[in-house]
């Protein structure tokens, strides 16, 4: 049997870490080491994991001083000993047949990554994901190249590095940036980089707990951290995938506007500081985004309106949220709501 090492962060989540940590030691698969990296928590968080471990000889608690998500993940990397390595929030949690789905496709395949779907997770619903996936779909099978490009489109494959069994020989020398947010980003095509055999599994098998006072959930001026990222992961993909450049241009180019949007509703200089940097970012690389976008009408039209003027861009993309509200034009896809009590959550 394989040997599966579930590396969990935990800092300041004591309303959470008990529903974490049940969900990780009732899993049907029971060959775990469970790796519990106290990241200097000053609220009850540190004591509740050393009751588990009271409770479970699998889970080993590491204490250290505060150093942020990616440093707590690489400090846990750093004592696993298993075949496969499974990256968990402390938040978050997982279903118990999870990590046991995942070790049967890694048999049947002989893959070297097996991602699972989840749900984001709120108070009274939940919401899937289906505008490429269908819950119980076909798996996909991914080699190198496709997997790469589905990485860069952000579709059905994202940067989060939770979700997903690896290889623990892939990660265990790719460590994540410090102090960074959304630090996924500059770490998982590293990864995928070097990735045979991947599989996607289309079972939500895992809850992505939507709290406003986590890092994805309270918008801050280090949240344009993602943008550096994905500007970093270009360069990579200029020098490794040349063939996906325009895909990665164009997914910087969405990522700009979302926070560039997000950056006008904070009145300070620093947020006027990084809403300016966008501007001259899409600027010295107007060109290169034209090529990218020119076959998607309405990001082409955005940028276009935002080289005349940012503000011309926010109506257009208002007019347009207006006609679909109307119905006179047809709505995005949005992701299915599914009911608390439709599920065994």
């Amino acid at each position: 049997m394989y040997k599966v090492s579930v590396v969990v962060p935990v800092y300041n989540v004591e309303r959470y870490l008990d529903r974490c940590l049940t969900s990780i030691i009732n899993q049907t698969y029971k060959n775990l080491e469970i790796i519990l990296v106290n990241d200097g928590s000053t609220d009850n968080s540190r004591e509740i994991a050393k009751g588990y471990t009271t409770l479970d000889n699998r889970l080993k608690l590491y204490d250290k001083q505060n150093g942020g998500l990616s440093d707590a993940r690489n400090y846990g990397i750093n004592k696993a000993t298993g075949d496969y390595v499974l990256y968990v929030d402390s938040d978050d949690w997982l279903d118990i047949t999870m990590i046991e789905t995942m070790v049967e496709e890694v048999k049947r395949y002989n893959a070297d990554v097996v991602q699972v779907d989840f749900y984001y997770a709120y108070e009274d619903h939940l919401l899937y994901d289906d505008r490429y996936n269908e819950i119980d779909g076909d798996r996909l099978i991914l080699d190198n190249k496709n997997l790469m490009k589905e990485l860069i489109k952000n579709e059905k494959i994202k940067n989060f590095a939770w979700g997903k069994l690896y290889k623990l020989e892939l990660v265990k020398d790719i460590l994540f940036e410090k102090g960074m947010r959304f630090e996924d980003v500059f770490w998982a095509h590293q990864v995928m980089h070097n990735v045979e055999k991947y599989v996607l599994l289309h079972k939500p098998l895992m809850y992505y707990l939507q709290r406003s006072e986590s890092i994805s959930g309270s918008y801050k001026v280090e949240n344009t951290d993602i943008i550096k990222g994905l500007i970093q992961r270009h360069s990579f993909i200029k020098e490794n995938y040349k063939n996906l450049e325009d895909e990665s241009y164009k997914l910087i180019l969405k990522t700009c506007f979302v926070h560039y949007d997000m950056l006008l509703r904070i009145k300070d200089n620093r947020a006027k500081m990084y809403s300016e940097g966008i501007e001259q970012y899409i600027d010295e690389n107007y060109e290169n985004f034209r090529q990218a976008v020119k076959s998607d009408k309405y990001i082409s039209n955005e940028l276009k309106y935002f080289k005349i003027n940012p503000y011309l861009r926010l109506i257009y993309v208002y007019y347009n949220k207006i006609l679909r509200k109307l119905k006179i034009k047809k709505s995005e896809p949005s992701l299915k709501r599914i009911e608390l009590y439709e599920t065994n959550c």
